[in-house]
């Protein structure tokens, strides 16, 4: 049974949510608040496995509450239900921990996908969110990645590993780990390889010499 928090300040939403996932016999919701300054402390008191956050809450956004959450002893995965994706969201989201995003308007079934994927420690992201902040469609060969994270993909791309990766881009180990998992948050990967192969059908890659960018 995966236990379910939803933080979502707009009660007709969360009652819709509550009811949605009580359909499903895996699913189990265990708490429900309004307001983001509530989150971290029903996270404790409650234990979910997963932590569903709306972003606009009032107190504190979805995505502050996601970065207190991912310093706990035990942090839950959270998932992120918005309506707009803006590419700050993305960069905030990477520091705080996130696993996934999905829009408010997805079909029911691809929230509960995103919960179960979530839930097994894996990564869930969906590119139907609007990157201009107007609700708009976002196209699938948006590129959503950064300079930095589309370098270190490129050079994964080129066959690099180990210490041949650390020297073609000057960067730390700390830090080409962390620029890899937000390339695979960002392209929905399971892993590096998974990552490239996506970036890659896109046409995201530089696939000419390999240096990080700024």
């Amino acid at each position: 049974m995966i236990k379910v928090l939803i933080a979502e300040d707009h009660d007709l939403i969360r009652g819709a949510l509550i009811a949605l996932l009580s359909e499903e016999r895996d699913i189990r919701v265990i708490g429900e608040v309004s307001r983001g300054d509530e989150i971290v402390p029903a996270v404790v008191g409650s234990k979910p496995d997963v932590a569903l956050l709306d972003i606009g809450l009032p107190g504190i956004d979805g995505l502050e509450a996601a970065g207190l959450i991912k310093e706990l002893e035990q942090p839950p995965p959270v998932l992120i239900l918005t309506s707009v994706g803006t590419p700050g969201n993305f960069d905030r989201a990477m520091a705080a921990g996130v696993r996934g995003f999905l829009v408010k308007d997805a079909p029911a079934h691809r929230l509960t996908d995103a919960i179960r994927v979530v839930a097994r420690g894996e990564r869930y992201i969906d590119f139907d969110l609007a990157a201009d902040g107007g609700g708009g469609e976002q196209e699938l060969n948006t590129n959503p990645l950064t300079a930095r994270e589309i370098a270190v993909l490129s050079a994964v791309a080129a066959g690099r590993r180990g210490s041949d990766l650390l020297g073609s881009l000057g960067l730390s180990v700390h830090t080409i780990k962390n620029y890899l998992a937000a390339a695979r948050l960002k392209t929905g990967a399971r892993n590096d390889d998974d990552a490239v192969r996506v970036a890659r059908a896109n046409g995201w890659l530089n696939e000419g010499p390999v240096t990080a960018g700024h």
